[in-house]
């Protein structure tokens, strides 16, 4: 009976220990979702969590301290702060051994955040349902000023403008404040061009909180996508980083109607002690492993590829050419204005050649133009439509797809290269952001073709003035000619007549249905917003033997609004 007894005494421990069974407790995630009331909920993991109320994820807790403080913590809106998402139900809708996805619902879709055992940070992607028509859409972080004190994109890394130096300033427009010795702060320096992003975010010395997106099918807009990307909230204080997943920044026209379905994502958003290495190894992990194959869904899933090789109709290869796939219905939008799909962008080899690999399945249209180098005189754009992406299939568009361009003998000059940017040009670099550059171009200066460089010449024009080059023919023309006035970008607010030798030959004008003015000039940028091309028909009687004089004359002049160079052809027509 003692030998039962004792028996009996070990299975009742065993039982209790293993609550009722004897098998071994499985092991769960250490994910968790805890809803506090009707409008607030917990969500994490061992190493950190948030505490998310209605609209605005309020607490962030790591490393015992919580990082957004007094800022306004997380969010998601569309068409600015105006329409903040408002959570009505939360919820883990799928997990494993080690992770949890958690679904919060809005009117307008559902956010998920996938939260991995050892993942400080969580994986992140939104799924549209009902969203307007809409310009802007954002998830971001306001947080706490004094843990995260630095920025850091791809082009800029430094000291996010305290407080007091926006209190002590004087605001002369959108967001952009003059300091007393005159120097500025604007939330726009710290745009970047967003599909070139590695990894970006707030740091200091303990804590950095960066976003990571690997996969970029997503975003609106073409190679030259510009977004604001982190800034200092010039109000409170608080460090902004921004998810720009369809932006409006630097451009002309950005709305678009999306499909019930339509995903952005996922990125990751992580946390770390501020390390910027540690930043980016995790976005080389990340890369590698882009699509991700944890994400059950089975458009995202389903992709192929495109390749093919493009050769220009006089021989060259087009070597370096800007390949954009988007689009296959939209042939009067801009690459930088198409947005309601899935956009690739790549870049050509120097034979021509292009592979695009992963690729969601469905028909696109392809485009492309000159990036400069070897076929930096090409002024028009390949396009060709109805190619189809099929699962797990390479679509090959053939080793030979030709390219239509201008004869180069019939050139009379050029002042830079076309790549749709104002790199090359005086005062556009070094970097690509800064505002109040465009104060520094001289009202009148000339440019003498033979005798000066590109570089001489400034990369915008706003001031009253005239911009001017010099061109000789060494004989009376033959016949009528064509000026193509290439702009990298346009706001609206200044206005130029163009004259040869004194002749009106044409104008930059606002408010014309050729000129949609974006947000360029006046928000900081300084090599690209929205791309123009202009053709002027140039009679041949108003050209003569010797030096011609073309003169880009500022009739009407706003402060910080005008224009971006490209590039400036006169051919023989």
């Amino acid at each position: 009976m003692r030998a039962f007894g004792s028996v009996v005494q070990v299975l009742g421990l065993l039982y209790l220990i293993g609550g009722g069974n004897s098998a071994p407790a499985k092991k769960g995630p250490k994910g968790f979702l805890k809803q506090l009331n009707d409008t607030t909920w917990v969500l994490g993991n061992d190493l950190w969590n948030l505490t998310q109320g209605r609209q605005y994820g309020v607490r962030l807790m790591y490393k015992d301290k919580d990082l957004v403080g007094n800022a306004v913590g997380h969010y998601v809106s569309y068409n600015g702060a105006a329409s903040d998402l408002n959570w009505t139900s939360a919820a883990i809708v799928e997990s494993g051994s080690d992770y949890i996805n958690v679904k919060f619902t809005a009117k307008e879709g559902d956010f998920h955040w996938v939260i991995y055992d050892d993942l400080v940070g969580a994986y992140q992607y939104f799924i549209n349902h009902a969203l307007p028509v809409l310009g802007e859409f954002r998830t971001l972080w306001r947080l706490d000023n004094t843990s995260f004190p630095r920025g850091r994109t791809n082009v800029k890394d430094g000291v996010l403008p305290p407080l007091s130096d926006y209190l002590a300033a004087t605001n002369v427009q959108d967001e952009t404040w003059q300091e007393a010795d005159g120097t500025y702060l604007t939330k726009y320096d710290w745009a970047a061009f967003i599909r070139e992003q590695e990894y970006y975010g707030v740091y200091g010395n303990e804590f950095g909180s960066w976003y990571i997106n690997a996969g970029k099918d997503y975003y609106n807009g073409d190679h030259l996508k510009q977004e604001l990307m982190i800034h200092r909230e010039s109000k409170t204080g608080d460090a902004v980083q921004l998810n720009m997943i369809h932006g409006t920044h630097y451009q002309a026209v950005s709305k678009d109607a999306f499909d019930d379905g339509k995903t952005w994502g996922p990125w990751l958003w992580y946390l770390n002690d501020g390390s910027k290495s540690d930043a980016a190894d995790r976005w080389r992990q990340e890369q590698k492993a882009w699509p991700y194959k944890w994400f059950k869904d089975t458009a995202y899933q389903t992709r192929g590829s495109v390749r093919g090789k493009i050769v220009l109709s006089d021989g060259r290869p087009a070597a370096g050419a800007a390949i954009f796939l988007g689009d296959n219905d939209m042939p009067n939008v801009t690459a930088l204005d198409q947005g309601k799909r899935y956009y690739y962008t790549v870049y050509a080899d120097n034979d021509g050649s292009f592979d695009i690999d992963d690729v969601r399945t469905g028909t696109y249209a392809l485009q492309t133009w000159a990036n400069g180098g070897k076929i930096a005189d090409v002024t028009t754009t390949f396009v060709q439509g109805d190619i189809v992406v099929a699962k797990d299939k390479r679509t090959d568009l053939g080793k030979k797809l030709t390219w239509t361009v201008t004869d180069r003998k019939d050139r009379v000059f050029q002042v830079g290269n076309f790549d749709r940017k104002t790199v090359g040009f005086k005062l556009s670099g070094p970097t690509p952001f800064e505002h109040g550059r465009i104060d520094k171009v001289p009202a009148n200066f000339t440019y003498t073709v033979g005798k000066s460089k590109s570089s001489d010449w400034y990369f915008a024009q706003s001031a009253l003035g005239a911009q001017s080059i010099v061109f000789p023919l060494k004989a009376g023309p033959s016949s009528n000619a064509k000026l193509t006035v290439s702009l990298a970008g346009f706001s609206g607010g200044s206005s130029a007549n163009i004259l040869l030798n004194g002749q009106k030959v044409g104008n930059i004008t606002t408010n014309s249905a050729l000129l949609p003015t974006s947000q360029d000039t006046y928000r900081a940028a300084t090599q690209a917003g929205e791309w123009h091309l202009l053709e002027f028909p140039i009679d041949q009687s108003l050209l003569k033997q010797g030096d011609n004089r073309i003169d880009f004359n500022v009739t009407t002049s706003t402060r910080w609004r005008g224009w971006l160079w490209d590039s400036i052809l006169l051919d023989w027509a």
